[in-house]
């Protein structure tokens, strides 16, 4: 099979867009933004660290990590012996959470490699903490709980979108984030931290993508059954054995994990419901057969008037189907970047043009509050069949949104 990157010249990693921001605006040593120039006189220090926005669910959040290996697939890279290792993240509604601690965005030797591969080091005191408490037992007072798994973007790592991740959980379901290796900043548990490889020594594809995502439907279906898929068998968080619906699984991603989102939901029946947040939809080998199952596109820069291969992925749709755009939205603006760049530009004392330069016009606060509410209301519509109002046309709520015929 070719392996000809999935990237074009105008989709861009993780990575790059970073860069692009340090182009936008220079860092500047956090010792020379602790007294900053631009501050009026009186305005409020430096914060402690960057913050995330709270999930606006019932439920406190739990979260687990999973150290997986696909035995099925041989790890060339890796060399004889060795197959494909993952590490996922479970994050699930919890109960009595007021003694376990509360998870780091990312974790630290993945975020410093992270950070100073982009040229932000200076920003990793500042780094946010999650609202996922580490090891809170799973609170369970119904019905298995619903499954929704993450694929990341392109040079990105799995903790790029942990504003969903936290929304979902916090209203009730399982999700369960992956760590591309190969792609993706992550730390394995024995301490070792991988970082992406260069695409053209170690070519890692969509359907490479989707292929994790499948492996991790594996996995919830042995926490479903009662079994530990960790590597180590490490212990897992009271009551997450046997707590996920295996049933009612759907798939999202951003980016290059949006298109493996489309793969994956076209390959495995397993997947009720796809979402994909500005996928290229770039698929190698071509995309093959029709979909029958509900598809959501999320688009801001690759739309399908302007990209023929998200517009052919929307013909192969012949279920539940639904493309909306949020306007002035960039490729990063379905994330935690809406979030945290806003804070960003602030401590380096970036005009409004460098920071929209980077997010987009779209106003930050509405795109938070774009990425809590119309995933929730697609998965809860196909995975819970809670039939909302949300997804049946513009909302005077979120202005920004246009539903595209």
């Amino acid at each position: 099979m070719t392996t000809t990157s999935f990237i074009t010249q105008r989709s861009m990693t993780r990575r790059r867009i970073v860069r692009a921001a340090l182009a936008a605006g220079a860092a500047v040593p956090l010792a020379a933004i602790a007294s900053p120039a631009w501050a009026a006189p009186g305005a409020a220090p430096v914060p402690e660290r960057l913050t995330l926005p709270v999930p606006t669910g019932p439920y406190p959040v739990g979260t687990a990590q999973l150290h997986l290996a696909d035995r099925s697939r041989p790890d060339d890279i890796a060399g004889p012996g060795h197959f494909r290792e993952l590490m996922a993240t479970v994050w699930y509604p919890a109960r009595n959470v007021e003694r376990y601690p509360v998870a780091p965005w990312m974790p630290a030797g993945a975020l410093q490699a992270f950070l100073a591969d982009v040229g932000f080091s200076d920003l990793v005191p500042l780094a946010p903490l999650t609202v996922g408490h580490v090891g809170a037992p799973v609170r369970r007072s119904g019905p298995r709980l619903p499954v929704v798994v993450f694929s990341h973007g392109a040079h990105s790592h799995q903790g790029d979108h942990t504003l969903m991740v936290q929304e979902l959980a916090s209203h009730g379901y399982a999700a369960v984030t992956v760590a591309h290796q190969y792609d993706t900043y992550t730390e394995f548990p024995d301490g070792r931290v991988a970082v992406p490889l260069d695409d053209r020594k170690a070519p890692t594809l969509p359907g490479d993508f989707a292929a994790d995502l499948r492996f991790v439907l594996d996995c919830v279906e042995q926490l479903a059954a009662g079994c530990n898929p960790d590597i180590a068998q490490r212990e897992l968080p009271t009551g997450l054995l046997g707590s996920l619906d295996p049933r009612r699984m759907g798939a999202f991603g951003w980016s290059k994990g949006g298109t493996a989102t489309a793969c994956a939901t076209l390959a495995d029946e397993r997947i009720r419901a796809g979402l994909s947040l500005d996928g290229p939809m770039q698929m190698n080998p071509p995309l093959a057969g029709d979909l029958d199952r509900p598809f959501m596109m999320m688009s801001a820069e690759f739309t399908r008037a302007t990209d023929p291969e998200a517009a052919a992925f929307w013909t192969h749709l012949r279920g539940w189907r639904l493309n909306i755009q949020a306007q002035g939205g960039a490729h990063i603006s379905y994330g935690d970047n809406e979030a945290l760049f806003p804070q960003v530009a602030k401590l380096l004392g970036w005009s409004e043009q460098q920071l929209q330069d980077v997010i987009g016009t779209l106003d930050p606060d509405q795109a938070v509050k774009i990425q809590q509410a119309y995933p929730l209301a697609f998965f809860d519509a196909h995975l819970r069949h809670r039939q909302g109002h949300l997804l049946d046309g513009p909302s005077p709520a979120f202005p920004a949104v246009t539903f595209l015929p």
